[in-house]
């Protein structure tokens, strides 16, 4: 009986620790994706403002699906989203959503546009309405190129 409650102390202990740094981990992964974010420097706004502000000054909505703890989303902000051209386009060609790939606007972005993974990239119309997706690179210039093809409204 003494070797049983021993075993299932040290069994907890072990738990507790592991549980400690799992969610310590997800704490400072999503600090770090903050951060990247906001080193982008670009103006975000969530899906329904986005929208809105795509109708207001027809331009179309790049929407970023990402998950703000995920590395490879870090790496996009950091390496991509923060390079001046690509900046610039951003900001003079579209309106800049992300959407978090765990919320519940982020599953039904998901479920609407057929979507998997993060992070992923789509222009929409200002309906909300998908034109194309865009292939992930961590490229800025390709990127940067992908981003100056013309944008037919209608998906064609």
């Amino acid at each position: 009986m003494r070797f049983r409650k021993k075993w299932i102390r040290e069994l907890a202990v072990w738990g507790a620790i592991a549980a400690a740094v799992y969610f310590g981990n997800v704490q400072v992964q999503t600090w770090l994706g903050h951060r990247a974010l906001a080193a982008t420097g670009l103006e975000v706004h969530d899906l329904t403002e986005g929208l809105e502000l795509a109708r207001v000054e027809s331009k179309p909505v790049l929407a970023g699906l990402s998950a703000i703890w995920c590395s490879s989303c870090r790496k996009f902000d950091g390496e991509v989203l923060s390079d001046p051209a690509v900046r610039r386009r951003i900001r003079d060609d579209f309106v800049f959503v992300r959407v978090e790939y765990e919320s519940d606007e982020g599953e039904a972005f998901r479920a609407r546009h057929g979507l998997k993974g993060f992070p992923n990239l789509v222009l929409l119309d200002g309906q909300g309405e998908l034109i194309r997706r865009l292939p992930t690179t961590y490229d800025p210039r390709r990127f940067e190129a992908l981003l100056r093809q013309p944008v037919d409204p209608s998906g064609r």
